[in-house]
């Protein structure tokens, strides 16, 4: 089912199933979620929970039992109730039940919010530990965004701009296995704040950055300005990717987590960049966009 909210500047739909956003449109009418074109990549804004990326061999090890769980989690899976409307904002909730247990054997709740604020739509993560035992979780977005926005713009008119110069190695990620291998680089940026849009940037899958000194990136055309901001303050890493072959979109991607790393061990709560909450806690994390 599909929740729709608008404000005076701009419109989005979220559907149910995922709780995923499918569509955030400005006042000019420009769609600027990716629409899910199955010859590139099907998918529109995916919630990522409770991991970001992939398991080694799609599995890991809780409390001495063996789990297995989809890349991204299973939240994107699930039809979301809606605990709360209003013509701005819309609130969507799932909670553990029997069959998440078989995949991540904890008691949670997980809220997803989407509140429109001006030109821009906030996308509001709130995990609660219901259970009685410590909850590891990652989580974080995936929004795919459509790019040309302009008819006479390519893809490649495109930078992608941070709020401050950065010093980065990217690591490789596995095309096959999807892990990281934090001893291959695959990107680098020294003291660099913008990156031109090339479809090759992404041919070895996503450029992947942690601890950066920006807390906003902009796709933005070097042409007409326009494009999409992000804010991400509350997240320590930031994936930023397009399917390797040349979809006319690029996804930026917030998180608190990432793959299982090749240096790893299949524990769960041995991941990198894995958050705790004792029982009864609860931890909020939001990432904003804005139209430009």
């Amino acid at each position: 089912m599909l929740i729709h909210i608008q404000n005076e500047n701009v419109s989005a739909a979220i559907d149910t199933l995922g709780a995923e956003l499918v569509s955030f449109k400005g006042d000019d009418g420009f769609e600027h979620i990716w629409q899910g074109d199955k010859k590139y990549w099907g998918g529109h804004a995916p919630v990522l929970f409770p991991i970001v990326g992939a398991l080694r061999d799609g599995r890991t090890r809780i409390n001495g039992a063996w789990y297995e769980m989809g890349r991204h989690g299973f939240a994107r899976r699930q039809e979301f109730a809606v605990v709360e409307q209003r013509e701005d904002a819309v609130s969507l909730r799932i909670e553990a039940t029997e069959e998440t247990k078989k995949q991540y054997p904890f008691d949670f709740a997980f809220t997803v919010s989407y509140i429109l604020t001006g030109s821009s739509i906030t996308t509001q993560f709130k995990v609660e530990n219901t259970g009685e035992e410590p909850l590891p979780f990652c989580v974080g977005g995936h929004p795919g965004f459509n790019l040309p926005v302009e008819a006479d713009e390519v893809f490649e008119d495109y930078d992608i701009v941070f709020e401050k110069p950065e010093t980065q190695k990217c690591p490789e990620i596995g095309m096959q296995s999807c892990l990281i291998d934090y001893d291959m680089i695959h990107f680098t940026l020294d003291d660099e704040d913008v990156i031109p849009l090339e479809h090759n940037l992404f041919y070895r899958d996503a450029l992947v950055f942690s601890d950066l000194e920006s807390t906003c990136v902009s796709l933005r055309s070097r042409k007409s300005g326009r494009g999409v901001m992000m804010e991400f303050s509350d997240f320590p890493m930031l994936g930023i990717w397009s399917a390797a072959n040349d979809g006319p979109y690029v996804a930026l991607e917030p998180w608190t987590g990432c793959a299982t790393a090749v240096s790893e061990s299949d524990e769960f709560t041995e991941k990198r960049g894995m958050r705790t909450l004792a029982p009864g806690e609860t931890e909020e994390l939001a990432y904003t966009v804005f139209v430009l």
